[in-house]
């Protein structure tokens, strides 16, 4: 292919509103500060809710590892500022289009429980807003101009996307 994801040509990136990193960043830090000024506490006393949090906390990054090493040796670029070659198929990206936007959304819920604070959660709802409308939105469109009938028969496969775009699986596109 004329570029590859080591030329930092952004020109034919997917043009996000935001990295993903720095926008699941930001809300930690809001869900952390929010929860020291306010806690919102919303688990029974007698759950375990430390154990139970770091364990979906400790999957979701480990769901977003895997994501990064099937991607990376795939040949494709992570960063979402950087243009892709290839569709990965393989790995965790054979069940959802997006692993490591899923392993952010499951870190808020394992943050949440952990800290037994609704915060986390409740940060959730802007941040899946921010990922679907300013970064998958994009994604989509990009990789629609840029891979065509390869990626639509991957969204096709992997979450029962039609042909003309219309939704049938995958809330947020996850």
């Amino acid at each position: 292919m004329g570029h590859g994801p080591a030329t930092g040509d952004t020109a034919e990136a997917a043009q996000v509103i935001i990295r993903p990193p720095l926008a699941w960043g930001l809300g930690v830090i809001a869900a952390l500060a929010l929860s020291w000024f306010m806690p919102l506490p919303f688990l029974p006393a007698a759950l375990p809710a430390g154990w139970l949090g770091a364990t979906v906390f400790v999957l979701a990054l480990t769901l977003v590892a895997w994501a990064i090493v099937t991607m990376t040796r795939a040949g494709s670029s992570v960063p979402t500022n950087l243009p892709t070659a290839t569709i990965v198929k393989g790995g965790t990206f054979r069940f959802t289009r997006n692993p490591i936007y899923l392993g952010m959304f499951l870190g808020l819920i394992g943050l949440a429980i952990a800290s037994d604070n609704l915060w986390p959660l409740i940060i959730l709802v802007p941040f899946a807003l921010v990922i679907r409308y300013g970064v998958l939105a994009r994604e989509e469109a990009y990789f629609g101009r840029k891979l065509g009938d390869v990626y639509y028969s991957y969204r096709s496969r992997v979450c029962g996307a039609r042909d003309d775009g219309e939704r049938l699986r995958e809330p947020f596109s996850l």
